[in-house]
Protein backbone atom coordinates (compact mmCIF):
# COMPACT_ATOMS: atom_id res chain seq x y z
CA UNK A 1 0.00 0.00 0.00
CA UNK A 2 2.92 2.32 -0.20
CA UNK A 3 1.44 4.08 -2.77
CA UNK A 4 -0.70 5.86 -0.90
CA UNK A 5 2.03 7.89 0.18
CA UNK A 6 2.10 10.05 -3.31
CA UNK A 7 -1.67 10.14 -3.31
CA UNK A 8 -2.10 14.53 -3.31
CA UNK A 9 -5.34 15.18 -1.95
CA UNK A 10 -4.28 19.22 -2.19
CA UNK A 11 -3.79 18.63 -6.03
CA UNK A 12 -7.23 17.04 -6.15
CA UNK A 13 -9.16 20.22 -4.08
CA UNK A 14 -9.18 18.06 -0.78
CA UNK A 15 -8.69 19.70 2.31
CA UNK A 16 -8.09 17.95 5.71
CA UNK A 17 -8.22 18.76 8.83
CA UNK A 18 -6.00 16.44 10.90
CA UNK A 19 -6.45 14.81 14.92
CA UNK A 20 -3.71 13.60 17.05
CA UNK A 21 -3.92 10.02 18.16
CA UNK A 22 -4.62 8.05 21.21
CA UNK A 23 -3.60 9.18 24.97
CA UNK A 24 -4.31 5.63 26.53
CA UNK A 25 -2.48 3.21 24.08
CA UNK A 26 0.79 5.55 24.15
CA UNK A 27 0.43 5.87 28.10
CA UNK A 28 0.26 1.64 28.08
CA UNK A 29 3.09 1.44 25.44
CA UNK A 30 5.53 3.63 27.60
CA UNK A 31 4.89 1.61 30.73
CA UNK A 32 2.34 4.04 32.02
CA UNK A 33 -0.11 2.11 34.01
CA UNK A 34 -4.22 2.50 32.87
CA UNK A 35 -5.52 0.21 35.28
CA UNK A 36 -8.91 1.08 36.53
CA UNK A 37 -12.17 2.89 35.72
CA UNK A 38 -9.60 5.86 35.47
CA UNK A 39 -8.22 5.10 32.50
CA UNK A 40 -6.06 7.58 31.29
CA UNK A 41 -6.57 10.62 33.50
CA UNK A 42 -4.40 8.53 36.31
CA UNK A 43 -1.59 9.43 34.24
CA UNK A 44 -2.41 13.06 34.82
CA UNK A 45 -0.89 13.21 38.49
CA UNK A 46 1.22 9.89 37.86
CA UNK A 47 3.35 10.92 34.83
CA UNK A 48 2.58 14.31 33.85
CA UNK A 49 5.82 14.81 31.96
CA UNK A 50 4.98 11.34 29.92
CA UNK A 51 1.22 13.03 29.17
CA UNK A 52 2.66 16.06 27.70
CA UNK A 53 5.82 14.20 25.83
CA UNK A 54 2.74 12.39 23.89
CA UNK A 55 1.01 15.38 22.90
CA UNK A 56 4.46 16.72 21.74
CA UNK A 57 4.99 13.55 19.34
CA UNK A 58 1.97 14.16 18.17
CA UNK A 59 2.38 17.66 17.57
CA UNK A 60 5.77 16.90 15.85
CA UNK A 61 3.60 14.13 13.74
CA UNK A 62 1.71 17.19 12.47
CA UNK A 63 -1.35 17.21 13.96
CA UNK A 64 -3.47 20.20 14.18
CA UNK A 65 -6.06 19.85 16.28
CA UNK A 66 -5.03 18.29 20.02
CA UNK A 67 -7.27 16.43 22.33
CA UNK A 68 -7.11 17.49 25.96
CA UNK A 69 -6.50 14.24 27.98
CA UNK A 70 -10.12 14.41 29.70
CA UNK A 71 -11.67 11.43 28.51
CA UNK A 72 -12.53 10.37 32.03
CA UNK A 73 -11.85 13.57 34.59
CA UNK A 74 -15.37 13.37 35.35
CA UNK A 75 -17.69 13.72 38.28
CA UNK A 76 -19.08 9.98 38.26
CA UNK A 77 -15.27 8.85 37.80
CA UNK A 78 -13.25 11.28 40.17
CA UNK A 79 -16.60 12.56 42.62
CA UNK A 80 -13.98 15.04 44.41
CA UNK A 81 -10.92 15.69 42.14
CA UNK A 82 -12.08 15.72 38.66
CA UNK A 83 -12.39 19.63 37.91
CA UNK A 84 -8.37 19.82 38.80
CA UNK A 85 -7.43 17.04 36.84
CA UNK A 86 -9.54 18.69 33.99
CA UNK A 87 -7.58 21.60 34.62
CA UNK A 88 -4.40 20.10 34.61
CA UNK A 89 -5.22 17.94 31.73
CA UNK A 90 -5.90 21.04 29.86
CA UNK A 91 -2.33 22.86 30.71
CA UNK A 92 -0.39 20.04 29.95
CA UNK A 93 -2.30 19.52 26.30
CA UNK A 94 -1.82 23.58 25.82
CA UNK A 95 1.63 23.29 27.14
CA UNK A 96 2.63 20.98 24.15
CA UNK A 97 0.05 21.85 21.53
CA UNK A 98 -0.67 26.03 22.43
CA UNK A 99 -3.45 27.07 21.39
CA UNK A 100 -4.77 23.83 18.99
CA UNK A 101 -6.19 22.08 22.17
CA UNK A 102 -10.18 21.44 22.21
CA UNK A 103 -12.05 19.29 24.75
CA UNK A 104 -13.03 15.46 25.12
CA UNK A 105 -16.23 14.32 26.66
CA UNK A 106 -17.09 11.01 26.80
CA UNK A 107 -20.05 8.74 27.97
CA UNK A 108 -20.43 8.40 31.65
CA UNK A 109 -20.07 4.87 31.57
CA UNK A 110 -17.63 1.99 29.53
CA UNK A 111 -17.71 3.84 25.99
CA UNK A 112 -17.94 -0.39 24.46
CA UNK A 113 -21.34 -0.83 26.95
CA UNK A 114 -24.35 1.34 25.63
CA UNK A 115 -26.18 -0.58 28.10
CA UNK A 116 -25.04 0.93 30.84
CA UNK A 117 -25.68 4.39 29.54
CA UNK A 118 -27.68 6.46 32.59
CA UNK A 119 -31.06 7.84 32.37
CA UNK A 120 -30.94 11.44 30.08
CA UNK A 121 -31.34 13.40 33.83
CA UNK A 122 -28.25 12.20 35.32
CA UNK A 123 -26.27 12.26 32.04
CA UNK A 124 -27.07 16.05 32.10
CA UNK A 125 -26.39 16.49 35.28
CA UNK A 126 -22.98 15.03 34.25
CA UNK A 127 -22.05 16.27 30.49
CA UNK A 128 -23.26 19.77 31.48
CA UNK A 129 -20.80 20.06 34.58
CA UNK A 130 -17.42 18.97 32.10
CA UNK A 131 -19.19 21.16 29.56
CA UNK A 132 -19.00 24.43 31.94
CA UNK A 133 -15.72 23.29 33.06
CA UNK A 134 -14.30 23.57 30.12
CA UNK A 135 -15.70 27.04 29.04
CA UNK A 136 -13.94 27.99 32.54
CA UNK A 137 -10.69 26.40 31.35
CA UNK A 138 -11.07 28.68 27.96
CA UNK A 139 -12.01 25.80 26.13
CA UNK A 140 -13.84 26.97 22.86
CA UNK A 141 -13.88 23.38 20.96
CA UNK A 142 -15.14 19.89 22.45
CA UNK A 143 -15.69 16.33 20.71
CA UNK A 144 -18.42 14.50 22.17
CA UNK A 145 -16.38 11.38 21.28
CA UNK A 146 -16.66 7.50 21.55
CA UNK A 147 -20.50 7.25 22.06
CA UNK A 148 -22.01 3.96 21.23
CA UNK A 149 -25.34 5.09 22.52
CA UNK A 150 -27.12 7.71 20.71
CA UNK A 151 -29.61 8.94 23.41
CA UNK A 152 -26.12 9.34 25.70
CA UNK A 153 -24.63 11.08 22.57
CA UNK A 154 -27.26 14.06 21.78
CA UNK A 155 -27.66 14.99 25.40
CA UNK A 156 -23.69 15.32 25.79
CA UNK A 157 -24.34 17.38 22.31
CA UNK A 158 -26.98 19.43 23.55
CA UNK A 159 -25.39 20.02 26.94
CA UNK A 160 -21.67 21.23 25.48
CA UNK A 161 -23.63 23.61 22.47
CA UNK A 162 -25.30 25.13 25.96
CA UNK A 163 -22.20 25.90 27.20
CA UNK A 164 -21.28 27.88 24.08
CA UNK A 165 -19.02 25.67 23.00
CA UNK A 166 -18.33 24.53 19.32
CA UNK A 167 -19.44 20.87 18.97
CA UNK A 168 -18.34 17.76 17.20
CA UNK A 169 -19.83 14.22 18.00
CA UNK A 170 -17.88 10.66 17.35
CA UNK A 171 -19.79 7.75 17.17
CA UNK A 172 -18.53 4.53 17.87
CA UNK A 173 -19.25 1.33 16.14
CA UNK A 174 -17.14 -0.39 18.33
CA UNK A 175 -14.01 -2.92 17.01
CA UNK A 176 -16.03 -5.02 15.28
CA UNK A 177 -19.26 -2.77 14.49
CA UNK A 178 -21.36 -4.96 17.14
CA UNK A 179 -22.31 -1.88 18.59
CA UNK A 180 -24.38 0.24 16.07
CA UNK A 181 -24.47 -0.29 12.09
CA UNK A 182 -23.64 1.98 9.87
CA UNK A 183 -28.05 3.11 9.24
CA UNK A 184 -28.16 3.44 13.03
CA UNK A 185 -24.93 5.55 13.30
CA UNK A 186 -26.05 7.75 10.27
CA UNK A 187 -29.70 8.47 12.37
CA UNK A 188 -28.11 8.87 15.37
CA UNK A 189 -25.53 11.54 13.41
CA UNK A 190 -28.69 13.41 12.28
CA UNK A 191 -29.97 13.60 15.72
CA UNK A 192 -27.03 14.91 16.96
CA UNK A 193 -26.65 17.48 14.23
CA UNK A 194 -30.45 18.45 14.75
CA UNK A 195 -29.31 19.27 18.60
CA UNK A 196 -26.37 21.38 17.31
CA UNK A 197 -23.11 19.60 16.61
CA UNK A 198 -21.18 21.24 13.65
CA UNK A 199 -19.35 18.40 12.49
CA UNK A 200 -20.36 14.24 12.90
CA UNK A 201 -16.75 11.78 13.25
CA UNK A 202 -16.84 7.61 13.30
CA UNK A 203 -14.29 6.88 15.76
CA UNK A 204 -12.83 3.87 17.60
CA UNK A 205 -14.69 1.73 14.81
CA UNK A 206 -12.08 -0.35 13.55
CA UNK A 207 -9.97 0.61 10.57
CA UNK A 208 -11.22 -1.95 7.94
CA UNK A 209 -15.03 -1.37 8.82
CA UNK A 210 -14.69 1.97 9.13
CA UNK A 211 -15.53 3.29 5.37
CA UNK A 212 -19.19 1.71 5.27
CA UNK A 213 -20.00 4.18 8.09
CA UNK A 214 -18.10 7.08 7.42
CA UNK A 215 -20.45 6.49 3.78
CA UNK A 216 -23.16 6.97 5.94
CA UNK A 217 -22.33 9.93 8.02
CA UNK A 218 -21.39 11.94 4.69
CA UNK A 219 -25.11 11.69 4.06
CA UNK A 220 -26.15 13.83 7.07
CA UNK A 221 -24.97 16.64 5.50
CA UNK A 222 -22.63 18.28 8.09
CA UNK A 223 -18.70 18.39 8.14
CA UNK A 224 -17.50 14.45 9.19
CA UNK A 225 -14.56 12.44 9.38
CA UNK A 226 -13.08 9.14 11.27
CA UNK A 227 -10.42 8.00 13.42
CA UNK A 228 -10.47 4.56 13.99
CA UNK A 229 -9.45 1.87 15.70
CA UNK A 230 -6.10 0.73 14.69
CA UNK A 231 -5.01 -2.08 16.86
CA UNK A 232 -3.16 -4.48 14.74
CA UNK A 233 -3.27 -2.17 11.68
CA UNK A 234 0.40 -0.89 10.56
CA UNK A 235 0.90 2.81 9.30
CA UNK A 236 1.10 2.49 5.82
CA UNK A 237 -2.32 0.35 6.06
CA UNK A 238 -4.12 2.76 8.10
CA UNK A 239 -2.88 5.66 5.61
CA UNK A 240 -4.29 3.59 2.95
CA UNK A 241 -8.00 3.11 4.74
CA UNK A 242 -7.80 6.90 5.41
CA UNK A 243 -7.34 7.21 1.82
CA UNK A 244 -10.78 6.04 1.26
CA UNK A 245 -12.81 8.03 4.06
CA UNK A 246 -10.95 10.80 2.60
CA UNK A 247 -12.12 9.62 -0.87
CA UNK A 248 -15.63 9.55 0.02
CA UNK A 249 -15.62 12.89 1.02
CA UNK A 250 -14.26 12.89 5.06
CA UNK A 251 -12.50 16.25 5.86
CA UNK A 252 -11.36 15.50 9.54
CA UNK A 253 -9.27 12.84 9.72
CA UNK A 254 -7.28 11.19 12.72
CA UNK A 255 -6.42 7.97 15.06
CA UNK A 256 -7.55 5.85 17.71
CA UNK A 257 -6.52 3.10 20.03
CA UNK A 258 -4.25 1.20 19.12
CA UNK A 259 -2.49 3.83 16.79
CA UNK A 260 0.14 6.37 17.55
CA UNK A 261 2.30 9.02 16.10
CA UNK A 262 3.70 6.96 13.40
CA UNK A 263 0.02 6.76 12.36
CA UNK A 264 -0.37 9.94 12.48
CA UNK A 265 2.64 11.25 10.75
CA UNK A 266 1.34 8.83 7.38
CA UNK A 267 -2.26 10.36 7.33
CA UNK A 268 0.19 13.67 7.34
CA UNK A 269 1.60 12.26 3.81
CA UNK A 270 -1.63 12.09 2.52
CA UNK A 271 -1.78 15.65 2.19
CA UNK A 272 -3.49 16.40 5.48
Amino acid sequence: MREVAWIDFRAMGVTLMLLDGPMGTELERRGVSTEGRGWSAYAIDAAPDVVRSIHEDYVRAGAELHRANTFRTQPGVFPVEWRVLLGKAVRLAREAAGSRVIGSIAPVEDCYRPELSPSSDEARRAHDAVARAFVEEGISRVVCETFPHAGEARVAVECAVRAGLETWVALTAGPDGALMTPAAMEVAARDCVAAGASAVLVCCTGAEITRSYVERIAKVGAPFGAYANGYGVAPDRYAALAAEWVRAGAGIVGACCGTGPAHVARLRSLGA
